[in-house]
């Protein structure tokens, strides 16, 4: 079994070769605001720009972490480009980052900008769309995605609270407020995630972008196999040694959880534009109840209450909440319980490190302070800040 991939883990692994890195020269406080600028904003500053974060790194004692509070993490760039590129991969099961700006990344990006608990990206009511009717933007509509490519084409200023802001995904969608989950039940998130196949796949791929680990990180054979649907085969090919060395390692834990989907569904085809998110309340989709010929003495899911059996066993290492109960109905409070682990807190400091320093942790020094990162973050739930004191901590370097 694959050890899950923490950094502390890394920690041991990366010290040798980092040891034999030679100590970078201390840059000054006009090449340091340069490379705050560019790599948070992805352009370099205005001359206006670079004098006003000289000024601040040269009269403050947290000169670096203010500059770029102040100036790049204000830039227009820094959310229409950098985070639009960091976050549009998580969007779709290619994981690429030519796609068109969509809701699901434009409510990231609003979270970001509005300095809101990031937590509430799995789990709130809210979404962020374009409001100035002077940019003449087609209407959000839950069957097309034109609203957010005109967004893109026209460069709406996504840094310009009148141009953009939030609203409950309630009262744009339709959806009842209590089936919404951040952006999860957004339009991009239910196309990509919730089309065909069995709803596994969103549970899967929240858990790769989010908790920066996979199923086979999370496998756990030792978990009951009680809540296994019937479509997976108990012995594969014939051989039940398959499934209990195999499949019960991951499904044991994830189809309990992922029960929280079960009145979700794509209407559309896979691979195509037309479709919208459908929510069945109190009745749960078709999908769930595929091939139970394969085992029909399995589990028939009979609504979307879940249950968390990984909080038993090795995968402690999440460090899920013991403020949480563990279960529940539906996919917000499921999605809950994944963004108050300690898993997604690092997670999203590790995604963030990379953006801005252009490379993982690697030194004693650097997992010292990525710990300090996640602990800052696992209190103000902020990842503006992340972004400000990775760049604090990484300017020094070429």
């Amino acid at each position: 079994m694959s050890m899950p991939l923490t950094f502390k883990t890394f920690a041991a692994i990366g010290l040798l070769s980092a040891l034999a890195t030679p100590p970078l020269a201390m840059a000054g406080p006009s090449e340091q605001a340069k490379r705050i600028h560019d790599r948070i904003a992805g352009v370099p500053p205005t001359e206006a720009e670079l004098a006003t974060m000289v000024g601040i790194i040269s009269g403050s004692s947290s000169g670096l972490r203010d500059a770029a509070l102040a100036v790049p993490l204000t830039n227009k760039n820094f959310y229409n480009v950098t985070l639009k590129n960091m976050y549009t991969p998580w969007t779709n099961e290619e994981q690429t980052v030519f796609a068109p700006l969509n809701d699901f990344t434009a409510t990231m990006i609003g979270m970001i900008r509005d300095d809101r608990d990031f937590r509430g990206v799995l789990s709130e009511d809210i979404i962020y769309r374009g409001i100035d009717p002077a940019d003449g933007l087609p209407a959000y509509s839950n069957d097309d995605n034109a609203h957010y490519e005109a967004l893109e084409s026209q460069g709406i200023d996504l840094s310009d609270e009148a141009k953009f802001a939030s609203t409950t995904q309630s009262s744009v969608t339709g959806l009842p407020s209590n089936a919404t989950s951040g952006v999860l039940t957004t339009r991009a998130a239910a196309k990509a995630f919730f089309v065909a196949g069995t709803n596994r796949a969103m549970f899967r791929f929240t858990v790769l972008n989010f908790l920066c680990n996979d199923m086979e990180q999370l496998k756990d054979t030792t978990r009951p196999p009680s809540r296994i649907r019937q479509d997976v085969s108990r012995s594969p090919g014939g051989d039940s040694r398959l499934f209990m060395n195999g499949c019960l390692g991951c499904h044991s834990g994830m189809d309990p959880m992922a029960q929280a989907y079960a009145y979700y569904e794509w209407t559309g085809e896979e691979g195509t534009e037309e479709g919208h998110l459908e929510y069945t309340q109190d009745s749960v989709q078709a999908k769930y109840h595929i091939n139970a010929n394969n085992f029909p003495y399995g589990y028939i899911t009979p609504n979307n209450n879940w249950t968390n059996f990984w909080r038993e066993g090795p995968n402690g290492w999440v460090g899920w909440d013991p403020d949480l109960p563990g279960e529940g109905v539906g996919a917000s409070s499921m999605n809950t319980e994944l963004a108050h682990s300690d898993a997604f807190a690092q997670c999203q400091v590790k995604k963030v490190f990379k953006t801005v320093c252009l490379r993982e942790p690697t030194t004693t020094d650097d997992f010292t302070q990525f710990d300090t990162f996640v602990d800052s973050f696992k209190t103000s739930h902020n990842i503006k800040n992340v972004f400000a004191d990775s760049a604090q901590y990484c300017m020094d370097e070429e």
